[in-house]
């Protein structure tokens, strides 16, 4: 009886010690979700106001019919999947939709290729590298204005650089940004020109992860510079590439710039995509279709998510 009387107010104490502790972890671990909450209410705050209301509009405007009025008003018909079928069911959607994938696809192929050339080209140090490296960014690093000004002025049919070359060497002048053989054509070479820095510093990024000493056992067993690429290089970029492919295709997408200023789409629909279709119908008419408009622009991002998604499955796949 004596030692329970004594054990009694020491567990009380140990009650009330754990009963204040437990109030003491919650107001700290409550603390600590506010914190991490107010350094990312910031970043919420950005992509609700620059991402997620834009989304929001941009599929409103495709849901009703909105004339140059009824956009300064808001009060805009709601008429469903009228805008996208009038879009779909249109002559000029096939074309477009073919010109952006092969623009798309063929840009990023050859960028790619061109990037992890060039990438395990500088991955070699020698005493020029970081210069000739340096020189290799000037396409990325120049506004897309400049870039596509100086390639119109060099696919000019009289007086450019292109086609005097051609002369020069016995060869017809052609049309390059006139014909509607060569337009499409001319803006994929352009844009190739521009995106290759870009690869070429995810990938040479990559390189620099990859051990040496993988190198020189491979050396030791005899592999030649082939046979390192392919046993050793390539399969261990695989993660860099995928994630440079995926930026591309998503970049390469949506290029609008670059086409409006050499051909804006032209001549005829030659060198239209989504993306400059989309301009020419909310904006390119006295006439602005928005509703049509805002649905070229709602499945073009479609096209981006869909290939984002099959990136993602991919990737886990890779690491399962």
């Amino acid at each position: 009886m004596t030692l329970a009387r004594v054990d009694r107010p020491r567990r009380a104490a140990a009650t009330a010690a754990v009963s204040g502790t437990l109030p003491l972890r919650r107001r700290h671990r409550l603390r600590s979700r506010l914190t991490a909450l107010a350094f990312v209410a910031p970043l919420i705050a950005y992509l609700a106001a620059f991402y997620l209301y834009p989304l929001y509009r941009n599929l409103d405007l495709s849901l009703r019919d909105y004339t140059v009025r009824s956009f300064v008003s808001g009060d805009a018909p709601f008429t469903g999947w009228d805008n996208f079928r009038t879009v779909l069911d249109d002559p000029t959607f096939g074309p477009a939709l073919r010109h952006t994938l092969v623009f798309t696809f063929v840009s990023i192929a050859f960028q790619y290729v061109a990037g992890l050339v060039l990438a395990v080209f500088f991955n070699r140090h020698f005493r020029l590298a970081p210069t000739l490296r340096a020189l290799f960014l000037i396409p990325w690093l120049l506004p897309l204005i400049v870039s596509a000004s100086t390639w119109s002025w060099m696919f000019n049919s009289e007086s450019g650089v292109v086609n005097y070359a051609l002369r020069m060497v016995g060869v017809d002048p052609v049309g390059w940004l006139t014909s509607p053989d060569w337009a499409l054509t001319s803006v994929i070479v352009a844009n190739i020109w521009i995106g290759i820095p870009f690869n070429l510093v995810i990938l040479h990024s990559g390189l620099q992860n990859v051990p040496a000493e993988l190198y020189e056992a491979a050396s030791l067993d005899g592999a030649g510079s082939w046979q390192q690429f392919r046993r050793i290089t390539f399969p261990l970029l695989r993660p860099v590439s995928a994630i440079t492919l995926l930026l591309g295709l998503v970049y390469t997408l949506k290029v609008f710039d670059l086409i409006w200023i050499m051909t804006k789409g032209g001549p005829g629909d030659s060198s239209s995509t989504l993306a400059t279709w989309s301009y020419q119908l909310g904006f390119g008419t006295l006439l602005p279709k928005f509703g049509p408009g805002a649905a070229v622009g709602n499945i073009l991002i479609l096209i981006a998510l869909v290939f984002g998604l099959l990136y993602i499955r991919v990737q886990r796949r890779q690491e399962a």
